[in-house]
């Protein structure tokens, strides 16, 4: 079995000859410090400077024997946000330290804003993407999954609005939320249509962000976000997919148990990344009540295990949840989060060694 056939054998829950690994194959299960990628490649055994154009070092992922590999890229557009002042920088959104352009504002002034425009993209970065994709499509065996080119509408609303002034009007102003949903949308079609039109002929899976859960439970109920939000991610995963064969995993921390229909009404294949200390979102769990509805993508914890285990736990652990998911697919092997500097390196070997 090739590790593109078991990738989708995997996902379409079918027998696998073992499970999928993953490390750096999304956005989500990156090395964030260039420290603890030297430690593993010592550790590995890796020597000498590594020159090749993958997003890190690719002899790390071929000792693991790992069976993904990311591509693509966050495109940024250019827009008059983007300023340095007093030292803060703010990003195209008018995002900055502290700062939430839309705090406060009624919805007529929240018209004015100069909202980014996919048009103010430079193409030939999506040329780059399509050709990164080609490369590892047409001659390798892995799975290749594109990283998503776009916020989510809940996510952005929170971080431009504050998270207390938009939970507060979602709940109080549903008319704020739809013109704000309506309008992140048409920017993320337009940016679908140029990112997926480029690589979506060389992709297996792709992907997208937007955070639902706290460690306890939902941001909203159920209800709400069937309301508020499921039309417009539905409508983001529909339009996805007039571009792509991929299968479309959807990224959300936390406690999102009660919301798993919904996402999966929406057209998520894959959930990522099962924080497994996370409200109701055990393994057993969620193979016991969805195991034949949706594919899992992560859940080797890394607010606990992952810092403070000792390598024999690790492998105890992986092997448990193995276990649990066993080799009728709908399970892919990864840590449950990005790989942060608190994380012995050893103990990222040991989830996969």
């Amino acid at each position: 079995m090739t590790k593109r056939e078991r990738f989708y054998n995997a996902v379409a829950r079918k027998k696998v000859d073992r499970a999928v690994y993953d490390l750096y194959g999304c956005p989500q299960t990156m090395i964030m410090t260039q420290k603890t990628v030297n430690e593993i490649k010592r550790l590995l055994e890796i020597e000498g400077e590594y020159r090749g154009d993958g997003f890190v070092d690719e002899r790390i992922l071929e000792k693991l024997d790992t069976d993904t590999r990311m591509t693509g890229a966050f495109p940024v557009p250019k827009s008059e946000n983007q300023k340095v002042i007093g030292g803060k920088y703010f990003n195209e959104w008018g995002m900055g330290e502290r700062h939430f352009p839309l705090q406060n504002m009624d919805l007529d002034d929240i018209k004015k804003f100069p909202f980014p425009r996919a048009s103010d993209i430079e193409r030939d970065i999506f040329e780059r993407c399509r050709l990164h994709a080609k490369k590892l499509y047409e001659n390798t065996d892995y799975a290749v999954v594109a990283q998503h080119p776009c916020y989510g509408v809940f996510e952005l609303g929170c971080w431009m609005f504050s998270y207390d002034d938009f939970l507060y009007r979602l709940a109080a102003e549903p008319e704020t939320v739809h013109w704000f949903f309506e309008k992140i949308l048409e920017y993320q079609k337009d940016v679908i249509k140029l990112y997926y039109g480029a690589l979506g002929g060389y992709i297996d899976c792709t992907t997208s962000g937007d955070d639902f859960g706290t460690q306890h439970g939902l941001f909203m109920s159920v209800k709400m976000f069937e309301e508020l939000v499921a039309p417009y991610m539905k409508e983001r995963v529909r339009y996805t997919k007039t571009f792509t064969k991929a299968f479309f995993q959807h990224h959300t921390c936390g406690s999102v148990f009660d919301l798993i229909p919904s996402l999966i009404g929406c057209g998520v294949d894959i959930l990522n990344p099962i924080q497994p200390n996370a409200h109701n979102m055990e393994p057993e769990r969620l193979k016991a009540e969805y195991g034949g509805d949706i594919t899992f993508w992560g859940g080797i914890d890394t607010q606990d295990l992952l810092v403070n285990g000792f390598e024999a736990d690790i492998r105890r652990e992986v092997g448990r949840i193995l276990d649990i998911f066993g080799t009728d697919g709908g399970y892919i092997l990864s840590p449950a989060h990005c790989i942060q500097d608190d994380v012995p390196p050893a103990n990222v070997i040991a989830v996969y060694m």
